[in-house]
């Protein structure tokens, strides 16, 4: 039996992360809602009245950037509008996933419904054609500098006129190739059109939505292992309940999660007084961090549905624009750097002190009594590492100076760089909660715990792909099991099912396609 798409009619409001993990994952039959396209048909005749007038329209009937003082005759558009979109094929490097380009002609699409960009409305028919027979342009990821995705978006403008590479049916070949094997017609580029499809910072809001969602998704799993860390050491339960009273919000509601998610596990408390502060402050730290995501998460959708175009048309007229420069969104991503900082510092003093012993009698490197063997102190060094990894890529980029296209161009934002550095970071994190989830196994077998309800889940993943420590070996691949393992859909959905936090997980839209699906399913046809 043939499974449907699921539909989804873009309208110029925000996505969400729901519906951008649909349509990433090529899952989503995607539509513009009549009204958006009448919105562009409205705008479109104002910028050919523009250029019919005589007016001078920036990228349109003129060059762009340095180039913006010379003007083309009648004759000349046609060459000129092909010609700039391919000049702007120079991206180079690995390519971004499929997920992210889907997304990024998605937004494209999206924004242009909101009857700001001026385009024509066979541009939009042109891109909605192209994702309704998965012909998806390569992209390659270094080309853009945060300042409209030139070097990115122009990759897919250059393969809608039927030059540069593309995938189709899982085959990556060359772009006139696969509209052959597709039954499509390469698009004549009208004037504005070419500007339209590159001048736009759509890739990098897609890759950015991607990154952020798996961020969330890690964090979520790293506050699992701090909670099992914490129960592994005997960690006093009062400052969780005592935040839930005393802190912000945010810092309550992940109190009250570490409180209800250990509440099955009741360890014995080795505290005295009070517990070293890595213990003691989870719920400040992983507070402070959710607190961020959602705001930038927030910031990212709105991008989704705001066009960020030069020139745009906004009061009957066409008017010039600075709205390529996303420095809100960046600001805000690195904002979200510096607290994946503060989440690993958090989670490598704890593996710290669980190699330290002490607590609860615990042996140091937590080799079991009577054992000849080195233990678990290299392996913290690797902890020490991936620390020190991600603090690395917390300083900001984004204010430094940049002066191109004769002086005219001196602002930027370094975006994509931005996002590149968080999602090493991002993928740091899941290791560093596989070591701290292995850790705390083979201190839970050592004292004769037994961990119960999300403790035992992360316990018995670490145990699926690592025995108990009693002799020296080779720990890499069994790290990077569960660091795959702790890191997948199918797991983060486990994990939001049996302890939700559902202001953050529904909105990020965490754990497994089938999941998301569902939910998007029930209010079928989804209109965003």
């Amino acid at each position: 039996m043939k499974h449907e798409r699921l539909g989804i009619e873009l309208s110029g409001r925000p996505l969400g992360f729901a519906e951008m993990v649909t349509i990433g994952a090529g899952k989503a039959a995607v539509s513009a809602s009549a009204t958006g396209m009448a919105r562009i048909a409205i705008a479109r005749e104002i910028v050919e009245d523009a250029i019919a007038s005589g007016m001078p329209v920036y990228g349109s009937t003129t060059g762009v950037g340095a180039m913006k003082d010379v003007e083309w005759s009648a004759d000349e558009l046609d060459t000129f509008n092909l010609g700039l979109v391919r000049a702007h094929h120079f991206g180079t490097g690995t390519p971004f996933s499929c997920n992210i380009v889907r997304n990024a002609m998605a937004i494209r699409i999206n924004t242009a419904l909101t009857g700001q960009v001026g385009c024509t409305p066979e541009l939009i028919q042109a891109y909605i054609r192209m994702l309704e027979a998965d012909l998806i342009p390569v992209v390659r990821r270094t080309g853009s500098i945060g300042c409209a995705d030139i070097g990115l978006m122009g990759q897919i403008g250059a393969v809608l006129t039927g030059v540069g590479e593309a995938i189709y049916r899982g085959n990556r070949m060359q772009a006139a190739e696969a509209f052959q094997a597709a039954g499509l017609e390469p698009m004549r580029m009208a004037p504005r059109d070419s500007l339209a499809s590159l001048s736009i910072n759509a890739v990098s809001f897609a890759s950015a939505a991607e990154t952020t969602r798996n961020a969330a998704a890690s964090i979520r799993v790293l506050l699992a292992t701090a909670m099992m860390a914490a129960g592994a050491l005997g960690a006093s339960r009062d400052p969780w309940k005592a935040v839930r009273h005393v802190g912000t919000a945010r810092e309550a509601l992940i109190g009250a999660w570490l409180c209800n998610a250990s509440d099955e596990w009741n360890w014995p408390v080795a505290t005295h007084v009070q517990d070293p502060l890595s213990l003691r402050m989870i719920a400040q730290v992983f507070g402070a961090v959710i607190e961020n995501l959602l705001s930038t998460g927030h910031k990212i959708l709105a991008a989704t549905g705001r066009s960020d175009d030069n020139p745009v048309v906004v009061e009957g007229r066409v008017m010039t624009s600075g709205g390529s420069l996303p420095l809100d969104v960046t600001i805000l991503l690195e904002s979200a750097a510096l607290c994946m900082a503060h989440a690993a510092r958090n989670a490598f003093n704890r593996c710290v002190i669980l190699g330290n012993g002490q607590r609860r009698d615990l042996p140091v490197n937590l080799v079991p009594p009577g054992r000849i063997a080195t233990g678990f102190g290299p392996i913290i060094k690797l902890a020490g590492e991936i620390f020190s990894r991600v603090l690395s890529m917390s300083n900001p980029v984004s204010a430094q100076s940049l002066v191109v296209a004769a002086g005219l161009e001196d602002e930027a934002a370094f975006l994509p760089l931005v996002i590149e550095r968080f999602d090493r970071q991002m993928r740091a994190l899941k290791r560093l909660a596989a070591l701290e989830a292995l850790l705390s196994a083979q201190a839970i077998d050592i004292l004769g715990d037994e961990p119960k309800g999300v403790a035992a889940m992360l316990y018995e993943v670490v145990r699926k792909h690592a025995d108990f420590y009693t002799i020296d070996r080779p720990l890499s691949a069994e790290v990077e099991a569960i660091e795959e393992e702790l890191g997948s859909d199918d797991f983060v959905s486990k994990l939001t099912e049996q302890v939700p936090i559902a202001s953050f997980d529904d909105f990020f839209a965490l754990g497994s396609l089938v999941r998301i699906e569902e939910r998007l399913a029930g209010q079928e046809p989804a209109t965003v």
